[in-house]
């Protein structure tokens, strides 16, 4: 049986993902990812909601940011939604990263910083960008977060959905 995959990205951009405000995933990568750095590795996962790193300023939401501290040892973690990866590349040009404006909730700010950023197997004036669809879960997942869910990466293994 195949590994369930969460996905950790800002509980913001999950509720933009589930209510078709974002159509786009635009990745980086975080400083756990390993050598060779972020790619989406997988094309079926869940989306894991997070609270780090993400602030107001960050976003365009007609309603501002709650800034939440993360999620301790013992929180109730909720998945809500599963994702199927249409497509994936890594864009160069920042002028087609623009033209996916009317996909995604990030400030042209946020998008630049991320674009210009380098390391962890990524060159400055790079990003990955996943064309996604978004499904609701028939019931809600909830569990207890763990330790093995922390650190500034994208993918966790998770335990078996409900059904």
């Amino acid at each position: 049986m195949e590994t369930a995959m969460g996905f950790k990205e800002w509980q913001v951009v999950c509720d933009a993902l589930a209510d078709g405000r974002q159509s786009v995933i635009l990745r980086k990568g975080g400083i756990h990812e390993g050598r060779e750095g972020f790619s989406f590795a997988h094309e079926k996962f869940f989306l894991f909601p997070t609270r780090f790193h993400a602030t107001g300023e960050q976003v365009r939401v007609p309603v501002p940011v709650e800034v939440l501290p993360e999620w301790q040892k013992g929180d109730l973690i909720t998945i809500t939604h599963r994702v199927e990866v249409e497509w994936a590349r890594t864009v160069t040009d920042w002028e087609e990263l623009q033209s996916f404006a009317d996909q995604h909730i990030y400030t042209e700010k946020t998008l630049r910083d991320r674009f210009d950023w380098e390391g962890k197997g990524m060159a400055c004036g790079s990003i990955h960008v996943a064309k996604v669809k978004v499904f609701p879960l028939e019931q809600l997942w909830v569990f207890p977060y763990e330790a093995r869910y922390g650190g500034c990466r994208s993918w966790v293994a998770l335990d078996e959905p409900p059904v």
